[in-house]
């Protein structure tokens, strides 16, 4: 296949996310679910939630552990928290997919994921949404990757509204593969992972591999090794789900993420410095990149 297409400000600007027309209001610029979060890990929910709105989504809904979601509550006022059921030792409880198909179905993006520790329920819980919603875009990461491999069918069901976020070690265990075989040839690895999938793929790294089902690939240089960080995952996850919840295709989303996400990082780089900048901090620098690079004023 041939080489992977430079993803320059050019190219993004020949697929321009959507943009609401005249007087609108935020149900016209979609809603977007967040499932995401543990105990330990509750900050991925917020990092997520919050960037979606930052990309613009009109509403923001987020599904978190039962024991932290009045606390996601207060610290996002803007969004509707939804509880979900949650067992003595803090996995995710009977009957949360039951109550997740419900709302997912009203969304017209679903991220999911960041912060989710409980690998088996997170599995199970993958599994359902994507066999039994039809409609909503997913932006799926982190704990939504592991045993993806195993319900590959679920995935190719959605066809095409799909958009994975691995980085290298997550797209080893996806593949069945060694991490150092992503390492070696990633952009191999993405292809495989997008045919396999039927799913456009962000391959995280030191450069960002974005591929399409069709093998379709572009290359993202433009990052900062300063977003090496805690939580910067989780905010790439939720920029991507925000436009995919104003209407932007599945690749046009993961492109636009990509590359704000990764100018949000020099900026960050330029005004903090080259290390230390912290994942909360590139939320604020999306809106301003949105509207200088695609016109959003």
């Amino acid at each position: 296949m041939s080489a992977p297409t430079p993803l320059t400000l050019d190219a993004l600007r020949r697929m321009p996310p959507a943009m609401p027309i005249g007087e609108t209001d935020k149900d016209e610029r979609g809603r977007v679910l967040v499932v995401a979060g543990s105990p330990e890990v509750p900050g991925a929910a917020l990092l997520a939630g919050v960037a979606a709105l930052r990309s613009g989504a009109g509403k923001l809904q987020i599904a978190a552990p039962a024991s932290v979601a009045t606390h996601l509550g207060v610290a996002v006022p803007e969004s509707r928290v939804f509880p979900i059921p949650e067992t003595a030792d803090g996995g995710i409880g009977p009957g949360a997919s039951d109550r997740l198909l419900l709302y997912a179905g009203r969304c017209q993006a679903v991220v999911l994921g960041p912060g989710m520790i409980d690998e088996d329920g997170v599995a199970a819980l993958t599994a359902d949404l994507l066999g039994g919603v039809e409609g909503p875009a997913f932006i799926l990461d982190a704990g939504a990757l592991v045993g993806l491999r195993n319900f590959a069918e679920s995935v190719r069901r959605q066809g095409g509204r799909v958009v994975i976020t691995p980085h290298a070690g997550e797209m080893a265990t996806l593949l069945d593969i060694e991490r150092q075989a992503v390492v070696d040839a990633p952009l191999d690895a993405a292809r495989r992972a997008a045919a396999l999938l039927q799913a456009v793929v962000a391959l995280k790294g030191s450069v960002t591999h974005v591929v399409t089902p069709q093998g379709e690939a572009w290359l993202f240089t433009g990052g900062h090794v300063g977003l090496a960080t805690s939580g910067s995952g989780d905010t790439l996850a939720g920029l991507i789900g925000g436009l995919l919840a104003r209407g932007a295709p599945p690749l046009a989303a993961a492109l636009w993420g990509v590359s704000v996400h990764g100018e949000a990082g020099c900026r960050l780089a330029r005004t903090r410095g080259p290390l230390g900048f912290l994942a909360r901090e590139i939320l604020d620098e999306i809106p301003g990149i949105l509207a200088e690079w695609g016109g959003e004023v």
